[in-house]
């Protein structure tokens, strides 16, 4: 079982800058026991999980090309020249 004292936590508050009133600090020295056990539990639990490796698995999919009209989203441009879109100039010479 996962020991915590009451250093410790008065340690973590220290450092989280958080206030704790000394009746607070006994209940909260439980709350990180439990939790810190339940964590060692789920470790011993998932240590005999095998987990899939996605490290030789292609992830990316093929690209394929769509034939499609792109006037329904040019005529949607707020100003347009030509085939293409004009946007404010964001880098000046």
């Amino acid at each position: 079982m996962v020991k915590i004292t009451k250093e410790e936590v008065l340690k973590i508050a220290r450092m989280s800058y958080i206030d704790i009133h000394e009746d607070e600090i006994e209940p909260m020295v439980k709350q990180l026991q439990d939790v810190l056990s339940y964590a060692q539990r789920v470790k011993e639990v998932a240590h005999d999980v095998a987990v899939p490796s996605n490290r030789r698995m292609n992830v990316f999919r093929e690209d394929v090309v769509i034939k499609t009209n792109p006037e329904p989203i040019r005529s949607r441009a707020p100003q347009r020249e030509g085939n293409y879109f004009v946007v404010p100039a964001i880098i000046e010479k």
